[in-house]
C-alpha cells in the first residue's frame, strides 16, 4: 500500500529513487571536499596521489549524476546524508589521532574505503531501481561512476597490502 506523505502524494518508487539521488549528490559532494584534505594528511606520495586522483574521478562522477537529474527533468539539489557525515567525522578523527603516526596512511585508507563502499552499496541500488523504473539513459552513466568505485576500491586494498599496513604495523611499545 502506497502512504500518502504531508504534502498528500503518494510515496511511489520514483520518489524513492529521487530522494536516494538528492542524498547520493549531497554525498559525492561532501566527498569530492575531503579528498585534498586526506592527500594533505597522507604520509605517502603514493596515497597522496591516489586521494588527488579520486578527487577528479569524483568531480567526473557528481556531473554524471547532473546528467540523471536532466534525464528527470529535476534540479540536481542535495539532501543532508548523514550516512556520508559520520564516515568523513570518522576520517577526520582519524587525521587528527594518529597525525604522524605510522598507522596514519593505513587508517586513510580504512576511512577511504568506508567511503567506497557506501557509494558502491548506493550506486548499486540506483542502478537496479532505474533499470526498474524504465530510466535506460540513466543507467550507463550510474554504471560508469559503479565501475570507477569499484576500481578504487581494488586500488586502495592494494595500497594498503603492499606499504600502508605493514608500515603502520609498526614495533609494539
Amino acid at each position: 500500500m502506497f502512504r500518502r506523505t504531508k504534502h498528500g502524494r503518494y510515496q511511489t518508487l520514483d520518489d524513492l529513487f529521487l530522494d536516494t539521488l538528492n542524498d547520493f549528490y549531497f554525498a559525492e559532494k561532501q566527498i569530492l571536499k575531503a579528498l585534498p584534505k586526506m592527500a594533505r594528511a597522507a604520509d605517502s606520495e603514493e596515497g597522496k596521489a591516489g586521494f588527488l586522483q579520486h578527487r577528479d574521478e569524483t568531480q567526473g562522477q557528481i556531473e554524471r549524476l547532473e546528467q540523471v537529474f536532466e534525464l528527470l527533468g529535476k534540479p540536481a539539489r542535495g539532501k543532508t546524508c548523514e550516512a556520508i557525515q559520520g564516515i568523513i567525522a570518522e576520517g577526520e578523527e582519524i587525521m587528527e589521532e594518529f597525525k604522524g603516526s605510522p598507522a596514519l596512511d593505513a587508517g586513510l585508507i580504512s576511512s577511504a574505503q568506508a567511503v567506497e563502499h557506501y557509494e558502491i552499496a548506493r550506486y548499486g541500488t540506483l542502478i537496479e531501481w532505474a533499470n526498474q523504473l524504465g530510466l535506460k539513459d540513466a543507467v550507463p552513466l550510474l554504471q560508469q561512476n559503479l565501475a570507477e568505485e569499484e576500481a578504487t576500491d581494488k586500488k586502495l586494498t592494494q595500497l594498503a597490502k603492499a606499504s600502508a599496513n605493514p608500515k603502520g604495523k609498526g614495533k609494539a611499545a
